[in-house]
């Protein structure tokens, strides 16, 4: 079992931890980095870069994809594409803050490979697999090393833009087939306290750019124009400079009638170190707009409170790595493309948020592992790691995966649901998916 000191408890706690209420950061089971969410078919895709659990400076091989419908409890669904998928290159790192894109049923990303340019990706859906269309940078200029964090947008007129840059900023028009451009890159002027990460969007009228702005530490700013090519006037802060973290990359959307702004912190780092290592962590606040259209400066992500949009729905097969807390938890593919939940010790939890059990309430629940350790045990309670039991899981001693059934008691209503795990020692099983009945 991970031992876990008052100092790491209380941080755990400040973070949002299940006997606080699961928040920032979005992830725990990964260091996740550079946000890049997308709203399709009601559903937030998250995009995001993946700094490897020894990473001392940037290491970075691949790209990440979360997936969630109320903001609060998330989905991973594995490595999305990485530094392999781009033939032309032979890097073992540099797999840098990414953008994905829809049109016309196709999706788009855009990956920067750090000096080598910004390539492109394309695939028949959200989660991949994504391929190289073209077989070479998109763009590229040799003479610096400018070309990293693109962001892509669609005008109204169908006319596309990518905007990138650091620490100039720089702008192509997209043909419609989103793997070419027309025309120069346009180099523009330097805009206050811009120093990389764009996020390109226009909402009610007004073309947005946010932006991390001058290192460091890191805040985001925004400026705002008339035009998808500019000028651009400084408009001040999102999310101001602090020392409680030194990075940070913005991302932007409209939600189910809400806005959001994701960025990027040390926070989880915090729990095990205060030396600094590039081992970032992604996380998100709701973000208001003024009738200008100008925005409310954002608390720091800590500061925030997370609202749940919709409840959670456990009468249906759900993957283990889906949840709202899992500090100490790791996610690992399986050999059929699928992936699970291991290096579960004795004494760790997995929490999820707002889970409607409904009036009638469960009366089953049942979990699919493997590799159980004999009296490895799921217990199920509510709201907290020490709130009421509803179930008490023994989980078979199977090579495959297979599925262990037990009665459930007293799960009725809206309540935060609470794995709590018990067996002798670490690794107790791998976790694939699990329903309530």
């Amino acid at each position: 079992m991970k031992i876990i000191d008052l100092m790491t408890f209380g941080a755990l706690v400040a973070l949002g931890a299940p006997f606080a209420a699961a928040q920032n950061p979005l992830i725990q089971t990964k260091y996740t980095a550079d946000p890049a969410p997308m709203v399709y078919n009601d559903t937030i895709y998250l995009y995001t870069t993946h700094d490897e659990d020894d990473a001392e400076g940037f290491k970075m091989l691949d790209w990440l994809l979360y997936t969630s419908t109320d903001m609060v409890n998330w989905t991973d669904r594995g490595a999305v594409a990485s530094l392999k998928d781009f033939k032309w290159i032979d890097k073992d790192n540099g797999a840098w803050a990414e953008q994905v894109i829809e049109r016309n049923g196709k999706f788009y990303m855009y990956c920067p490979i750090h000096g080598n340019g910004i390539g492109v990706l394309v695939a028949d859906s959200p989660y991949g697999p994504f391929k190289d269309p073209i077989g070479k940078a998109l763009v590229w200029q040799k003479e610096h090393w400018d070309d990293i964090d693109p962001t892509v947008f669609i005008d109204d007129d169908g006319q596309a833009y990518m905007y990138w840059g650091n620490p100039n900023l720089y702008y192509v028009k997209l043909n419609e087939d989103m793997i070419s451009y027309s025309g120069d890159i346009v180099k523009l002027p330097h805009i206050e306290d811009y120093q990389e990460g764009p996020w390109f969007y226009k909402r009610n009228g007004h073309y947005y750019l946010a932006f991390a702005s001058t290192c460091c530490p890191e805040g985001i700013g925004y400026a705002m124009s008339d035009s998808p090519t500019g000028p651009w006037e400084y408009k001040g802060h999102i999310m101001d400079h602090t020392q409680r973290t030194r990075g940070n990359h913005p991302g932007i959307i409209d939600y189910k009638g809400k806005s959001y702004v994701f960025g990027l912190n040390y926070d989880l780092l915090r729990i095990e170190t205060d030396q600094h290592k590039e081992r970032r962590s992604v996380s998100a606040a709701e973000m208001h707009y003024n009738p200008d259209g100008t925005i409310k400066e954002v608390p720091y992500w800590k500061d925030n409170v997370l609202e749940q949009i919709e409840f959670f729905n456990p009468y249906r097969r759900v993957e283990a790595e889906t949840m709202a807390w899992g500090y100490g938890l790791k996610i690992a593919p399986l050999a059929d493309g699928g992936i699970c939940v291991n290096n579960i010790d004795n004494g760790e939890t997995l929490t999820l948020r707002g889970v409607d059990f409904g009036k009638k309430g469960a009366k089953n629940f049942k979990a699919a592992t493997r590799n159980a350790k004999p009296g490895a045990v799921i217990e199920v309670r509510l709201d907290s790691d020490k709130g009421p039991v509803v179930a008490t899981l023994p989980l078979k001693s199977s090579a495959d995966f297979s599925l262990s059934e037990c009665k459930v008691k007293g799960a009725k209503g809206v309540h935060d649901v609470v794995f709590c795990f018990k067996g002798d020692g670490d690794n107790l099983f791998e976790w694939d998916y699990w329903q309530f009945n």
